[in-house]
């Protein structure tokens, strides 16, 4: 599914007690809107055609691949996402990397989510939402103090009152998540 989201509108998450400013970057979930189109196998939606494609190296540039991947794993399409994934022009982008951590975990793969995170925060030490997954993973293996450490690390890189931030507190407090 193609879910559109509107980086420009400002949308305040309340989590906590605390309230959040989510909206112009990569550390909140898509938003399903209520325009989708339904792209099916792996396919995406392509913009500058206005129909569902296959993704091709090349095609398409790595941010548009790297949306709609996001997209994909956040609808659960976790397969369809990483062949997305595996098609971008620089494999070693970390959010490419971060995203096939994340359709990995997902998938139930944590051990390789955990290398593909790790390798993403080797390049950028400062990626929160990277930090803030490969914390989930730490949680979902009862790794509480690991997961607190990215936790801490988040905060100390400015990222106190993101979306990544309240996500993994969440997931040490043991709320329900649906990411």
């Amino acid at each position: 599914m193609k879910f559109i989201s509107t980086l420009s509108t400002l949308a305040v998450l309340s989590m906590g007690g605390a309230a959040l400013a989510a909206g112009s970057d990569d550390t909140e979930p898509p938003v399903k809107s209520e325009t989708t189109e339904t792209c099916t196998d792996g396919q995406v939606w392509d913009e500058k055609t206005g129909a569902c494609v296959a993704p091709e190296q090349g095609a398409m540039t790595d941010d548009a691949l790297y949306e709609a991947a996001r997209e994909l794993a956040y609808d659960g399409q976790y397969e369809n996402a990483l062949k997305v994934l595996a098609v971008a022009e620089n494999p070693n982008d970390p959010r490419i990397l971060n995203y096939k951590g994340f359709a990995n975990r997902k998938a139930g793969r944590i051990a390789e989510g955990m290398a593909y995170y790790q390798a993403a925060l080797a390049i950028d030490p400062n990626y929160i939402l990277a930090r803030s997954y490969m914390g989930q993973a730490l949680v979902a293996e009862g790794d509480f103090l690991a997961a607190r450490d990215q936790l801490l690390e988040i905060e100390a890189r400015g990222g106190r009152e993101t979306w990544a931030y309240a996500a993994l507190e969440k997931a040490l407090l043991g709320e329900e998540t649906t990411w």
